[in-house]
């Protein structure tokens, strides 16, 4: 019998739901601000208030190539360099640079250095959901098809820095070496199923704060503003920056947006904010010609980064 491709890989028990009803509500994991420091409010719009950031109407999408960056984009480990479906700017680039980021919610969003099984080195997102687990793409945990003798499977390491800021590191660098996904990912590289976890050493979150995440139906989705912060390789090194636009288009693994992304946001958490807070819909894994895309949280989805988090 076919194993269900949400089977988590320490074989978590399969779960048949998908996604909610049109109209069902929402199923929620709540967030958290963290113990230290200052926390920055929204705005009543949906948006995160950035000086100066107005969400953008919407623009004719055309193709764009993401110049060189430092480090390569932990996808191209997968995917091949460069990428068939790279992250891509739509428009004109209207993301801007946080510089706050040792504040709540930027502290929550991860740089990562990825070094591979054969010591390659990559860059990626990820973000906090909960004291000591951070979600992001299946694709930054496990390598698949690289063509390159003892480079596939589980990366040897991440360092995990949040709220990174260039050289600036306000919560350190944690070596993290403890990884999950689900076999529709590690066995099947299916991208429907490119989601995956972190497990820190340290309850960071505790610190930090976290996003909550949860399962939305389709009309919630389509009438919701993405959120997406991260750490793009065409900026300047270890720089977070934000973008935020309206939904395009959603299926039933999948949410796209012509939110701007660039290569090394892979992993990067897809979020929207109401008066609770912000909760995480999907995890940025794949950009495109004319719209980027994430990893929907269904409820298998949903049940594995609960179990992850605990």
């Amino acid at each position: 019998m076919p194993q269900d491709p949400h089977s988590a890989v320490s074989n978590e028990p399969e779960d048949s739901a998908v996604s909610l009803a049109t109209e069902q509500e929402a199923i929620l994991q709540p967030p958290s601000e963290g113990t230290q420091g200052e926390a920055q409010h929204s705005t009543g719009e949906g948006l995160e208030h950035v000086e100066g950031y107005r969400r953008p109407e919407h623009f004719a999408p055309e193709a764009w190539t993401a110049p060189t960056a430092t480090l390569p984009d932990i996808g191209e480990a997968s995917f091949g360099a460069p990428p068939p479906a790279q992250e891509t700017v739509h428009g004109p680039d209207d993301r801007v640079q946080i510089s706050t980021t040792s504040v709540y919610p930027w502290r929550v969003h991860c740089y990562l250095l990825i070094t591979a099984r054969d010591n390659a080195l990559y860059q990626g997102t990820g973000w906090l959901l909960g004291p000591h687990t951070l979600a992001t793409a299946g694709h930054v945990v496990y390598i698949k098809g690289s063509g390159v003798a003892g480079r596939d499977g589980w990366v040897k390491s991440i360092q995990v820095m949040p709220g990174r800021n260039g050289a600036s590191l306000p919560y350190g660098s944690i070596t993290c070496t403890s990884f999950r996904s689900v076999i529709g990912w590690t066995e099947n590289g299916d991208e429907n199923f490119d989601y995956g976890a972190i497990i820190t050493p340290s309850n960071i979150g505790s610190t930090t704060g976290w996003f909550g995440f949860g399962v939305y139906s389709d009309s919630d989705l389509l009438k919701t503003t993405g959120n997406i912060a991260g750490y793009p390789g065409d900026k300047p090194s270890g720089t977070l920056w934000y973008g935020a636009r309206g939904i395009d288009s959603v299926a039933a693994r999948k949410v796209y947006y012509d939110i701007d992304t660039a290569g090394g946001q892979s992993g990067s958490s897809v979020y929207r904010i109401d008066s609770s807070g912000r909760y995480g819909f999907a995890i940025h894994a794949y950009g495109g010609s004319r719209v980027n895309s994430g990893t929907r949280f269904t409820t298998p989805v949903f049940n594995n980064y609960v179990a992850w988090k605990a």
